[in-house]
């Protein structure tokens, strides 16, 4: 989680200078609106809070986040493509920004509609079970998912979310049968786990490490090629069963094209 926040401090610094536009000795004149394509309590929302309460102390200008979820994060990439090029919205994405046009027909064109601002992070998964499930290792969850192929689910915040491409890349290098059970976003999803609904979820740290801490979640593996610092006595998925495993996330932030290109700031954050 550490990690995260370091990397969220520093993206900030550069996001900073990267929204001094143009009219840098006028702007921002008014609040600025972050465009977060899925419900709150998911990792995109998490990292959008961050990043927008970090940038309204930097930018002298409240910056609110606006959860538009729908449609795999497409409902509020929609918004954010047709939004006023002004610099008065950005949008969070992550992995399904880059997956949703080999999934679906979009109303808008990922490199076109957009102009690039910043990498904010990047994260491995965790895989975490409800404590209910009696598996306490990787290997545990492979042997019982063999012994029951079909009848363990794993939750995730969407189709093509990066949720659910992690848990699909484990099951395909585990071996196994898991069922996916898609939510309209991360957080619906935790909840439904932490409720007991569903068993399984691959999620990424920064979302579910509260849970992990207090024990309401239970994780088994991450899914990194090294430990996670915020975790080490957890192994990674690839030293726990499942060699050569790896998925990791990102977060990003890009205006509707056309945004006027940044020029040096007139203060420092």
């Amino acid at each position: 989680m550490r990690a995260h926040c370091s990397r969220l401090g520093a993206a900030t610094i550069a996001l900073f200078a990267l929204t001094s536009l143009a009219f840098a000795e006028t702007y921002p004149s008014k609040p600025l609106r972050l465009i977060v394509p899925f419900p709150p309590g998911g990792s995109n929302d998490v990292v959008g809070r961050l990043i927008a309460s970090q940038l309204s102390v930097g930018l002298g200008q409240q910056v609110f986040v606006d959860n538009r979820p729908s449609a795999g994060g497409m409902v509020g990439t929609e918004m954010a493509a047709a939004a006023a090029p002004d610099g008065y919205t950005l949008l969070v994405v992550s992995i399904p920004f880059a997956v949703d046009p080999a999934l679906h027909e979009l109303k808008y064109d990922p490199v076109k509609s957009f102009a690039p601002v910043a990498l904010l992070a990047t994260g491995p998964d965790v895989l975490v079970v409800n404590p209910a499930i009696p598996v306490y290792s990787v290997k545990d969850l492979i042997d019982l998912a063999k012994q029951k192929p079909g009848e363990l689910n794993y939750a995730s915040a969407g189709v093509g979310t990066y949720t659910h491409l992690a848990g699909a890349l484990f099951t395909e290098m585990a071996g196994v049968n898991l069922v996916h059970v898609p939510y309209r976003g991360g957080g619906p999803a935790v909840e439904d786990l932490l409720a007991g609904h569903v068993s399984i979820m691959f999620s990424s740290l920064i979302q579910t490490a509260p849970y992990i801490k207090s024990g309401a979640l239970r994780a088994l593996g991450s899914g990194g090629l090294q430990r996670n610092p915020a975790l080490p006595d957890i192994p990674t998925i690839a030293e726990a069963g499942v060699p050569g495993y790896k998925s990791e996330n990102w977060w990003g932030i890009l205006a509707p094209a056309g945004t006027p290109a940044p020029t040096t700031p007139s203060k420092s954050p």
